[in-house]
């Protein structure tokens, strides 16, 4: 599935909230969460841009992708 070109930066942290991601710290226009495990935890950054670049876009559903073991067309049907 081909990645969606105008997602901002409120979609990203609502769809990452819902996988237990909370606001950890927002520096100048980048928002920092986090998500707590029993053997560490995970911490992504989301630029607060409108839209978020589709490199920037993919690396952070990637990694979301990865951590929670996500199938990549249900991530992006979220959007």
């Amino acid at each position: 599935m081909r990645a969606p070109r105008d997602v901002d930066a409120s979609e990203m942290i609502k769809i990452s909230q819902q996988y237990g991601y909370i606001i950890i710290r927002q520096t100048g226009s980048h928002i920092r969460l986090s998500k707590t495990f029993d053997d560490g935890g995970h911490h992504i950054t989301i630029p607060n841009h409108k839209p978020i670049k589709i490199g920037t876009l993919q690396s952070i559903v990637k990694d979301v992708r990865f951590v929670n073991s996500i199938d990549i067309d249900v991530f992006y049907n979220q959007i």
